[in-house]
């Protein structure tokens, strides 16, 4: 849901002694309740902590209730509030929907897309992506936002950001969800490793692999522990790190493996690095969009969706181990499996 006040506050005018709300006392109200802080909410509206202020109590007074509750550690939604909030979100929805459907004849996407990106995905996925956006939508201007899936879908629910694009499923109600493309795991090891570039290597093998996986709050790490729960294989004592890159160093260094999705694979490739496919089935994950349910943008959504499927396809230094959803045939072109690509060589169609 957008927080930002409009030129002037108001759209519809107040008649004196009228408890009709205004659109910014609205707004103030949901983004402090949903931010629970005076400061992000302001932020996140676009104007002064002083305007928003003002706006949430000019809204308490025209209502004759008490919304928020200010202490000096947090900020606290009264009973009141909670039972008028869900009105609130309803009525500003209402609203955004109506501005949508008086501006139908604007081009799809024109402006500015706030799109959220979990960490590994972004570093792949987005320069393919802003390139293919560049060309197909001239007139957006996409804003990209990096972060974890849970804080991700929070600021889904909250419009700080219009939609992401993270591991499927999203698991939270009120979502819809387009899928993109399917990847597979690809086993990472260092060059001199005995797995290095093996092919249909069974999951029993990883066992006997001192696995390196992300910290607490990457999506990635919870679904490799799934994979090597399935085995009966555990997670190596000896190394965390916030970011895949940081991992496929350690593993370079000797340290242990570590599973890689495919689109990651040649860009953090190198020559002290060696990688192992799976025997089909091979474990992997669906990516996938993702947008508020109640968004009146579902075209749009779905619009920019196709885009980046386009931009997937088109980036044929993915292996074979990612298939775009929707797409018979698209690929990315037959890698010969074993090789080690340079780090950071990127290869284009």
């Amino acid at each position: 849901m957008a927080y930002e006040f409009l030129d002037g506050f108001d759209l519809l005018p107040q008649t004196p002694g009228s408890s009709a709300p205004s659109i910014a006392g609205l707004r103030a109200f949901v983004a402090v309740a949903e931010l629970g802080h005076f400061g992000d909410a302001a932020a996140a509206a676009r104007v002064s902590q002083p305007a928003l202020s003002q706006a949430l109590a000019a809204l308490e007074r025209k209502l004759g209730v008490a919304l928020i509750e200010r202490t000096t550690r947090r900020v606290l939604v009264t009973p009141d509030g909670q039972r008028l909030l869900p009105a609130a979100r309803a009525s500003l929805e209402s609203l955004d929907a109506l501005a949508m459907l008086a501006d139908a004849d604007r081009e799809p996407l024109a402006g500015v897309v706030r799109i959220g990106m979990i960490p590994t995905v972004a570093p792949y996925l987005a320069p393919p992506m802003l390139r293919t956006l560049r060309k197909a939508v001239p007139a957006m201007l996409p804003e990209i936002h990096e972060d974890h899936t849970a804080r991700l879908l929070e600021a889904l629910s909250t419009g700080a950001i219009d939609a992401a694009i993270l591991a499927l499923p999203a698991g939270v109600a009120g979502v819809a969800e387009v899928p993109l493309y399917d990847e597979d795991f690809v086993l990472a090891v260092p060059a001199d490793h005995p797995l290095a570039g093996g092919e249909a290597v069974p999951l029993t093998s990883l066992v006997e692999s001192r696995l390196l996986l992300l910290d607490e709050g990457h999506c990635l790490r919870d679904q490799a522990l799934e994979v090597c729960g399935s085995v009966g294989a555990r997670e190596a004592g000896s190394a965390r790190a916030a970011s895949l890159s940081t991992i496929v160093r350690l593993v370079e260094a000797g340290l242990g493996t570590t599973l890689l999705p495919a689109t990651a694979v040649w860009a953090e490739g190198s020559a002290e690095l060696g990688f192992a496919h799976f025997r089909s089935p091979a474990p992997g994950r669906r990516i996938g969009l993702v947008y508020r349910g109640s968004s009146p943008r579902v075209d749009e959504w779905n619009l920019l969706a196709g885009h980046v499927k386009d931009s997937v396809a088109g980036v044929t230094a993915w292996s074979d181990g990612v298939r775009v959803d929707g797409l018979p045939g698209a690929k990315g072109s037959q890698v010969r499996r074993g090789t080690r690509p340079r780090r950071g060589e990127q290869h284009r169609a």
